[in-house]
């Protein structure tokens, strides 16, 4: 049964964007992997990811954000971050990279990293880090884990997104529903991202837009 904290908007929007994303039907591999866990029923968001290219309207770029201290160059090139040993609850991310006309930006690099489940960041090695491409549909897929948290942050997963030749937008993506949003200075709720539940398990989604000059 759909939930219905979710609205029918948001929700299709949602459901595009996973069942676009290349092998998005494929179950979520936990063999070999230590502690991974489904996320608690009920976790829904109640708003949709931006943008929303089908009101009729072009969207806002999406929000820059600061990098971070933890932000390390030539990540692996791979749309799954887990691996063995890794903790947590399991995260599916998926959407597209678009333009401020709402079209796809194919090829685009997305390099994702983030803290892992006991709000830690790998700082020596590559867990929870890694890059890949948007297709030609600018569709991606990310597997990976609900990053824990750490003194005065809320959860939050870092995101680099380049077009090709183009300019790099640094942000962060947010979860809905999570107490310490409010009380941390840089959540910005556009870069919130929607959570579903699909027969899988929980599914997230979000819509990067790029300024392209």
């Amino acid at each position: 049964m759909p939930d219905p904290s979710v609205p029918d908007a948001a929700r299709r929007r949602l459901l595009r964007a996973l069942l676009a994303a290349p092998a998005l039907a494929t179950a979520v591999p936990l063999l070999g992997l230590v502690g991974c866990r489904p996320a608690a029923p009920g976790h829904a968001a109640t708003l949709a990811p931006t943008p929303t290219c089908d009101d009729g309207d072009d969207p806002e770029p999406t929000p820059r954000q600061t990098a971070g201290p933890f932000y390390t160059p030539d990540s692996p090139q791979r749309a799954s971050l887990l691996e063995p040993g890794l903790s947590g609850t399991v995260l599916v991310l998926a959407g597209r990279v678009l333009d401020t006309t709402c079209a796809p930006v194919p090829g685009a690099l997305l390099d994702f990293w983030h803290a892992d489940d006991d709000g830690a960041y790998d700082n020596d090695g590559d867990r929870c880090r890694g890059h890949q491409f948007a297709d030609a549909e600018g569709r991606y897929r990310l597997e990976t884990i609900v990053p824990g948290r750490y003194p005065g942050r809320t959860p939050h997963v870092h995101v680099r997104v380049q077009a090709p030749d183009g300019d790099i937008l640094t942000t962060q993506l947010y979860f809905p529903g999570e107490p310490l949003n409010a009380r941390d200075g840089l959540y910005r709720p556009e870069c919130q991202m929607t959570l579903a539940e699909s027969d899988d398990g929980p599914a997230a989604a979000f819509d990067f837009v790029l300024a392209l000059g």
